[in-house]
């Protein structure tokens, strides 16, 4: 909690005037960062982690009433007294900027499935095929080997393999379920784009600062190969021995 209350508390600066702009009349020219812009940027940045939160300008300029009394030591209220009102008003602003992240995400898997033909899964995901695959499809005690490349409904990417040039490796059995349920739908070879709701993916938590709460993802995925579990020579899996 004091973690959050530290962040909250900071992008407040966004609302205050003199970190937005130019640098102070007079600053010389410099090839590197000022400590102006370098703290905006840290402002910036905080401020995009807790985007979800959704303050109001009025919210922030109370926010950073709040940073300047206690830095002057003139705290007007017990911020530790009024934990459990901050724990509650948190998680009033994370579901309700969840709903409408999850909105936006139902009409744009509406429009995917609609207007380009792809298949809705039954855990509410969609796919559709880029291009086809010749291999066989991967069960859910499989591992399977893909390149991809993860991006928001808005096109913002926050992963990929493909710049990392290096192809990922997951057991099925221990990702999100839009990729458990989609992925056995794929045959070796097959790109697909797989678009994922909220509640098969990251919920209403999210995984900030790039994956708000309550949002769709979409994943361009290619299906380069499975990983067999092994098994001894009866046919069960090294785990299911028996001493």
């Amino acid at each position: 909690m004091k973690r959050f209350l530290i962040v909250l508390a900071a992008c407040s600066l966004l609302a205050v005037p003199a970190l937005a702009g130019d640098p102070p009349a007079g600053q010389p020219a410099s090839s590197e960062p000022s400590v102006h812009d370098t703290l905006y940027a840290l402002g910036v940045e905080i401020g995009k982690s807790i985007e979800w939160f959704d303050l109001s300008q009025e919210e922030a300029k109370i926010i950073g009433q709040g940073i300047a009394d206690a830095v002057a030591g003139k705290a007007k209220l017990d911020s530790e007294a009024l934990r459990p009102a901050i724990q509650k008003l948190q998680e009033e602003r994370r579901a309700r900027y969840a709903a409408k992240q999850k909105a936006a995400g139902k009409a744009y898997i509406d429009a995917f499935v609609e207007k380009e033909g792809a298949t809705r899964l039954a855990n509410g995901a969609a796919i559709k095929t880029i291009e086809p695959g010749t291999g066989e499809s991967p069960k859910e005690t499989d591992s399977v080997k893909v390149h991809y490349t993860g991006t928001l409904i808005d096109g913002t990417k926050f992963d990929s393999s493909r710049d990392r040039g290096q192809p990922a490796t997951f057991p099925l059995a221990r990702i999100i379920p839009c990729w458990k349920e989609g992925l056995q739908k794929m045959k070796v070879g097959e790109r697909a784009k797989l678009v994922c709701p909220a509640d098969t993916a990251y919920g209403d938590h999210g995984r900030p600062p790039v994956i708000k709460p309550g949002a769709t993802l979409v994943f361009d995925v290619e299906l380069l190969g499975i990983d067999k579990p092994q098994v001894d020579n009866q046919g069960q899996p090294p785990a299911q021995q028996q001493k």
